[in-house]
Formats: structure tokens, sequence, C-alpha cells
């Protein structure tokens, strides 16, 4: 007996069978009509296939160049509004102290990021595979509301392409960020902008493709591949000049910078020259600011200053006025929020980042006057050294005065939060390591000031005071388990100086706790110096100049062949 459907027994009816058809490959390139047939009525998203973007394997590193750079060198940015209405702007894994389990640590790095975000777009646990062949078929919040299983199917008919947009929203996106307790900005702002742009979905992949390989995970497809398409895509953009939306430049420059920043590929320039470009066009730019670009501006902003503190350099922008920046929030975030002082990528730094700023810019004008002392430019050398001098005691001046910029209602007692009315406080453990972040900061800029401006010795009590208490602060970060992304500019600074026993100690608690977390090229590579660092120190005497050298650790980089952004 044939088997028969429940409708046609309930209506008495023979159930009727089509003959089996041959299996046919699918089709590569479906119609339009087919496409709003499954999908709605609305534009489809180009497929990888539909992109038609060089599949160009074999670019060597060196020419993996920033079309930024190239497009706008004879430009110099022009600076921002700061004005109050505009909201401006991760050990070697091969140490004996340092092993674990890549996979476990990949798993634990997405469990501690679903607990910290209420707003995953895969709430389901899960391991991810070797191949990156598996997507987890669970419902997913989709930043346009449309995607349909497999999980971000709309992105790539390719699974492990897939599977990178997965990482990048269930770990990446959670990674780089203090603050999403109504959403997280990547997912918000800027994943539903690749919809329609190759540059910014290759930068995805790129991005989360070399998180993965770091980690060594296996992907089918390079990360460097996916850099070069995003590279190229890029600079068609920048070719159409007025045609293009500033929005998806600044996107897919920034993630870009996230990527030079996360594979730190030797001595590279590249990073400059994305940040002149993206500059440029935001001072270029007249069109009404939106929540994309005000986040993707304060990203740029704290790259600058990151890398002017990472490289020597002067930063690009001009140093926001004292209390024009506000804390950017997450969509929709409630205005009574406990993380209503928290901004998200600054944490409770916002107000101290003018001061940071500023900072930046000093070893750029201390090589400014040492040059034209050489050149014997008397006038010139005397302009800049009462800048110079006027500068740095307002900034010391500054640092001493600051306190965290805290939420309402919420005091320190003892190094902790308290709230005034006696009530517990809602995420009392992302808060404090928040906090701790901060701190952080204040005390490893006393650490630059006082050795790299100023050039006193290393063991000079007062830098050995601010070492310890900023390398305090970033175990304090870890041990507390909140975000880890912008601490490795305090604890590399802080741990190069680091003399005592004990300091080093939680210097390398520090390292281990955020490449854990993070995993990261560049926590390697700056754990890698420190240890050189602490290694020609420990070899030499206080006969030997080389302990006085305020710049030891770039003297190392150097060596090295690397230029480390410690963002």
């Amino acid at each position: 007996m044939r088997p028969q459907c429940a409708r046609c027994a309930e209506k008495d009816l023979e159930c009727t069978y089509e003959a089996v058809r041959p299996r046919q490959r699918r089709k590569k390139e479906p119609s339009q009509s087919e496409f709003a047939q499954n999908h709605g009525s609305r534009e489809p998203m180009l497929d990888d296939h539909q992109w038609q973007e060089p599949m160009t394997d074999d670019i060597s590193v060196t020419e993996c160049f920033s079309p930024t750079d190239t497009e706008f060198n004879a430009m110099s940015p022009m600076d921002l509004s700061t004005t109050s209405e505009i909201s401006v702007s991760p050990i070697d894994t091969n140490s004996t102290s340092c092993n674990y389990s890549i996979m476990d640590d990949i798993n634990q790095t997405s469990s501690v990021a679903r607990k910290n975000s209420s707003t995953n777009v895969v709430s389901q646990a899960r391991s991810l595979q070797p191949d990156l062949a598996m997507i987890a078929p669970c419902p997913v919040g989709s930043p346009r509301f449309e995607f349909v299983l497999p999980t971000f199917s709309e992105f790539s008919n390719r699974p492990n392409r897939r599977a990178l947009v997965d990482h990048f929203c269930n770990v990446l996106s959670h990674l780089i960020v203090f603050r999403e307790e109504s959403g997280n900005p990547f997912q918000q702002l800027v994943l539903p902008l690749s919809h329609e742009s190759p540059p910014i979905t290759n930068a995805i992949y790129a991005l989360a493709s070399a998180h993965l390989e770091y980690r060594g995970v296996e992907t089918s497809e390079k990360s460097l591949y996916f850099h070069n398409r995003a590279i190229q895509g890029l600079a068609r953009l920048i070719e159409q000049e007025g045609k293009v939306d500033r929005i998806e430049l600044l996107a897919a420059i920034m993630l870009l910078v996230y990527y030079e920043v996360l594979v730190q590929r030797g001595r590279s320039s590249i990073v400059d020259g994305h940040l002149k470009g993206a500059l440029t066009i935001m001072s270029a730019s007249q069109e009404e600011s939106t929540p994309a670009s005000l986040f993707l501006e304060r990203a740029f902003r704290f790259y600058d200053v990151i890398t002017a503190l990472s490289l020597g350099s002067a930063p690009l922008s001009t140093a926001p006025a004292a209390g024009c920046l506000i804390p950017f929030a997450p969509l929709d975030a409630p205005a009574a929020s406990p993380m209503s002082n928290v901004d998200t990528l600054l944490g409770m730094s916002t107000t101290l980042w003018p001061i940071m700023h500023r900072l930046s810019n000093l070893l750029s004008l201390k090589n400014d006057i040492e040059r034209a002392s050489r050149e014997n430019q008397t006038s010139k050398s005397a302009v800049l050294r009462m800048e110079f001098e006027t500068t740095s005691q307002a900034i010391e001046t500054a640092l001493t005065q600051w306190e965290p910029f805290l939420p309402p209602n919420i005091v320190i007692q003892d190094g902790v939060l308290r709230n005034t009315d006696g009530e517990d406080i809602p995420e009392q453990q992302l808060l404090q390591s928040i906090l701790h972040n901060a701190l952080a900061y204040r005390h490893s800029a006393f650490v630059y000031l006082y050795r790299t401006i100023y050039g006193y010795p290393a063991h000079r009590e007062v830098v050995q005071k601010h070492v310890h208490s900023a390398l305090t602060h970033c175990v304090e970060t870890v041990t507390y388990g909140g975000p880890m992304g912008a601490l490795l500019w305090p604890l590399f600074v802080a741990a190069c100086e680091a003399v005592s026993a004990e300091d080093r100690a939680l210097s390398q608690r520090a390292f281990i706790g955020i490449d854990q977390r993070q995993g990261m090229t560049n926590i390697a590579q700056a754990w890698k110096i420190t240890q050189e660092v602490w290694k020609r120190l420990d070899a030499t005497n206080d006969d030997i100049p080389e302990v006085h050298d305020t710049a030891l650790w770039r003297k190392v980089s150097a060596e090295m062949g690397v230029n480390i952004v410690l963002g």
C-alpha cells in the first residue's frame, strides 16, 4: 500500500506522485524573480560569484598597501569640529607558562563573550569546527531582520564564509567594545553596511579569518586573500570619488585597520595610511552625522592616538577640547543604565582621552626640539622648548587631577564601586573591570611621561610607583573578566619598565589573561618584546648606557622588524 498524506486521506482522494527527476546541480545565478519570491521584493545582496572581483591569490605582502594613503597623500587631514555636539573620538603561546588548548581557549572566549553580552546574534552555545564547515542551524537576530537558514546564508553561499561572519558576530565584535547592553555597535552599525558592499564583507572575512588563523584554526581560504580583495575593492570605491557613500568607505577602512593591528605583518606603514585617508574623508565631509559615522569617527580617533603612542609619531587629528567628548552608547541604550557613563570604545576613559591625545604629541615635539638644536636653529628651538615645557607640565597636572568618569550615584570606596543608596550595582563585575582599565591608562600615562618624555631612569621611585599601580590595575581588569580590547597599551608601557620580580609576575599574569581572551598577534609580539627588554636589562649593569635607554623597547622592536600598534 502506497503511503497517503493526511490531507488526501481526509478528503478521500488518491495521492499522486510525480516521477523522480534526476538530481541537478544548483544553478549558480538564480534569476531576480526567483530570488524575490524567496526573500521578498528588496534588492538582493550580491553573492560571492556575482561580485566579479579579481581572484588574485598571489599578491605579495609588500603589495598590500593602503589605497587611502596614495589617494590622499597630497592632502592634509583638516581639523574636525570639537564642539560638544560632536562625539569624537589584545603572548607567546609557545611560552612554557602559557600552554593551553587552542580549541578550548576559543570555546572559552566564545563563552565569555556570550556571557557578557545580552544581544548575541546566535544565542546557542557551540564549539567552532576546525574546518569551519559547520554552521549552527539556529535562529538569528539579523541586522536586516530578513536572514534565513542556514545562518548568515545571505552573506555567502559558502559555509566557511558564513562561519566567518558568525565568528565576527559571536566572538570578535564582543572583544573590541566596552559596552553592549542594548546591542553591539559592530553588529548594529557596521554589519548591515556589508549587505551591499563587497569591500566591507571581505574585510569582515579577513578580520575573522586572521583571528582564527592565529588561534590555529584551519580555514579553507586565507585571511590574506580576503584582505587583498578588500584592498582592491576599497581602491575602486575611492576612484568613484563623490559617487561613493563616505560611511561605506570609513567602515571598510576601519575594519582594515583592525585587521592590520591584529596581524602585525612586520614594519608597516599601512595603518598610518589608512588613518590618514579616513581622517581626510571625515574632515572633508559636509554630511550630517549619523550613529554609524559618530561610532566610526570615535574608533578612528582612538586608533590615531594609540598609533601615535605606539610608533612615536604625532597624531593626525587635533586634540578634542576638554569636556567635549560624551560617551558613545549602543543604539537604544536606556538612559538609566548603570553603563550610562561608559563609552563603547573608551570605557570610563572618555574624559581622560583629551589628555592622552596631547600626551601622544609630546614625543614628536621633543624630537623636533632635538632636531632644531642639532641644526643650530636657536629661536625655533627656544619656542618649541617653551611649548614642550608648558604642555608637559599641564599634562602632568591634568593626570594628577583626573578621576574616572563614573556612572551616576556610584562612588569609589577602597578601590571598589559602591552605590550611594546602598543598593547592589547591576553589572558590578563588568563595571569594576572597566574602572581598572581606565586607572591602568592613567598610571601608564604617568610612566610614559616620566620615562619617554622626561627621560627619568627606570629605577626612579616615582616611575616604579606608577609601574606597579598600572600593572595592578591591568591584572584586576583581567581578574574581573571585563573588556580587554584596549588594555595592551597600558600593560605594555608599564611591563617594559618593570624591574621587580613582583611587577614582572603581574605583567606575565596580565599578558596571559588578555591573550587567552583576545587572541591577537600584537599581544604575542608585545610579550616577546617585553621579555627581550627584561633580558637585556638583567644582562647589563648601571655602567651600560642601554640600561638608561628610555626607548629600549623601541630599539628591540626595530631589531625584531616590527612596528607594533598597541591597540
